[in-house]
């Protein structure tokens, strides 16, 4: 019989909203190549990871076959310094409405918390928002091969808090983070607008209540 283990969560824009700092890095990024993106195609790139996301950019600005390997990885690294920079400050006030207390409960109700985040500097943003000790497992993003909408991600989660997928529950704003959670086993939360595939859709994180991801799991 199916029970309710665990919940696991995206980072960016479920537990705190640094999209808008992955957007100035891009578009910074993007400019000294001679590239320009709008927060719309900014869109495009959320829970992708870095390199698919520079690969993206690259193809928009018709640029894709004008850097090796070794080049894109140096730009991607320039980006995330950038971004590190403008993390700076990051604190506990920019934890997203009504995360905190639902971290609680579930950890109150005795089930386990993990992260599901393709972002390498989600351990630094964890703790600048000072929630490091509330999650069980956070799933490495150095080590993940597959980006979102592949299950990788969740996958490795789930097995990292030692719990069968079909046993969890995933939080994700994005469309690529939510189809990764259906295609991993999971029921999924979804936040936001448009999302499609979701086992029930939340308009902010402000409506996430331990009582809706346990009647989401019954569903």
């Amino acid at each position: 019989m199916k029970q309710l283990e665990a919940v696991i969560f995206d980072l960016d824009g479920v537990i705190t909203d640094s999209a808008h700092f992955h957007y100035l890095a891009w578009k910074q990024l993007a400019a000294d190549i001679d590239i320009e993106i709008d927060e719309a195609f900014n869109e495009t790139l959320k829970g992708i990871s870095r390199m698919d996301s520079l690969d993206l950019i690259l193809v928009k600005g018709g640029r894709e076959n004008d850097f090796t390997l070794e080049q894109k990885e140096e730009l991607a690294a320039k980006k995330n310094a950038h971004y590190v920079e403008l993390l700076k400050d990051l604190s506990p006030a920019d934890i997203l409405p009504g995360i905190k207390p639902l971290l609680d409960a579930i950890r109150a109700a005795n089930l386990k918390i993990a992260l599901a985040s393709v972002s390498k500097n989600a351990p630094m943003v964890l703790a600048a928002l000072g929630l490091t000790d509330s999650f069980d497992y956070l799933a490495d993003a150095a080590k993940i091969t597959h980006s979102k909408p592949d299950p990788e991600i969740f996958l490795v989660a789930a097995a990292g808090l030692g719990v069968e997928p079909a046993n969890a529950v995933g939080i994700e704003d994005a469309q690529a983070g939510v189809e990764a959670i259906k295609s991993a086993g999971m029921k999924a939360i979804g936040v936001g607008t448009g999302l499609i595939g979701t086992d029930e859709l939340v308009s902010d994180t402000s409506k996430l209540t331990l009582a809706m991801i346990q009647k989401v799991f019954q569903i």
